[in-house]
């Protein structure tokens, strides 16, 4: 495999990101890992790669011939690209977390081809149409995106009781007691904000310690949170049938964080009336233990508000930048610290 001539480079709104792949010997020995994989599922790269770099990822679309292995995830009909995936070292528990997720919960994730955990690499089989690209292409209603939210919350669910196994893999902890030393660390570590904007922050630390108690209180365990998942983060296998990937901003912290991201974008298609009915779909598969459906909003309405706290923390998982340059992600994680003053879309009581 070749990774001079035969790519097409989408450096998308980063076109001075610093990434691995503008080195030499780096891009060989990924190009030769993925052969060498590609070779023992019985594939073969075609074609010409397709290469997406930003400050968080290389992503390489490999398109591939060969009947692969029998009954093997790259023997699928149809099949035609796999991915390569480099994650920068904060992230590099991605690859050994998509493994494990396709072992605990293999009906709702992509099972890795390979991963090489050291690296932070992994190649993932094609996964079909994204969600996005099916909103572009055909009517699609809410109660997709309330069988979304159900199938997820279902998935949730299930990984409650690896949620310790899933900290051993390397995916940061953010548990909601622990919540209020996340905020000041990011606080702290931030170079981006103003002085009045980390004033205000500063007076609200009393408030975010209270927030984490009062949503600890209501019993829920922590979890796996995707911490971003949108309509170009999963596949729609079918009407109402979803699949899961993309965990490089992922983190064990409270199930709930995950639902800000996509009510948000469901709410910017619909419109906001859309919103208790998405909250309804995720939240009924958390009902039992004595929960009120008003205990589980007011969980929902604290969530949405401390998720904030995952979104920046997922921006300073980026490869490192220029010595001497401004520090990747902090504007933007300083942007998300910022939304913890922002009142919630939706209150209770």
């Amino acid at each position: 495999m070749r990774g001079d001539d035969a790519t097409v480079v989408d450096r998308g709104r980063y076109p001075d990101a610093v990434t691995p792949w503008e080195q030499g010997a780096w891009r060989a020995a990924a190009l030769d890992w993925v052969a060498g994989h590609l070779t023992a599922h019985g594939l073969r790269a075609e074609g010409t790669l397709g290469v997406r770099l930003r400050p968080w990822s290389v992503l390489v679309r490999v398109p591939v011939g060969g009947r692969g292995d029998a009954g093997g995830p790259a023997a699928r009909a149809g099949q035609a690209a796999v991915w390569f995936k480099a994650s920068p070292p904060a992230s590099a528990f991605e690859g050994p977390l998509a493994a494990a997720l396709a072992r605990w919960v293999p009906d709702h994730v992509l099972r890795p081809l390979a991963v090489d955990a050291e690296r932070g690499w992994a190649l993932l089989p094609d996964g079909g149409d994204l969600f996005r690209t099916v909103l572009d292409r055909e009517p699609v209603g809410p109660r997709d995106w309330e069988a979304l939210l159900r199938q997820y919350a279902r998935m949730q669910h299930d990984l409650v009781p690896h949620a310790s196994a899933i900290e051993r893999l390397g995916v940061p902890a953010a548990r909601t007691p622990g919540l209020p030393e996340v905020f000041d660390r990011l606080l702290a570590g931030n170079s981006a904000l103003a002085p009045d904007e980390r004033a205000r922050l500063e007076r609200l630390r009393p408030q975010v310690a209270d927030w984490c108690a009062e949503l600890a209180s209501v019993g829920i365990a922590d979890t796996l949170d995707h911490a971003d998942l949108h309509d170009g983060q999963l596949f729609r296998q079918a009407p109402g049938r979803f699949t899961f990937f993309d965990w490089g901003d992922a983190a064990v912290s409270h199930p709930f964080c995950s639902l800000r991201v996509p009510v948000e974008r469901a709410c910017d298609r619909y419109g906001p009336q859309v919103l208790p009915r998405l909250l309804d779909a995720y939240l009924e598969q958390w009902t039992g233990a004595g929960r009120t459906a008003a205990e589980l909003r007011r969980a929902a309405e604290l969530a949405w508000r401390l998720s904030a706290l995952g979104r920046a923390a997922s921006w300073g998982r980026m490869f490192p930048g220029t010595a001497g340059g401004p520090e990747p992600g902090a504007a933007e994680s300083a942007a998300w610290l910022l939304e913890l003053l922002a009142e919630p879309p939706f209150r209770v009581g």
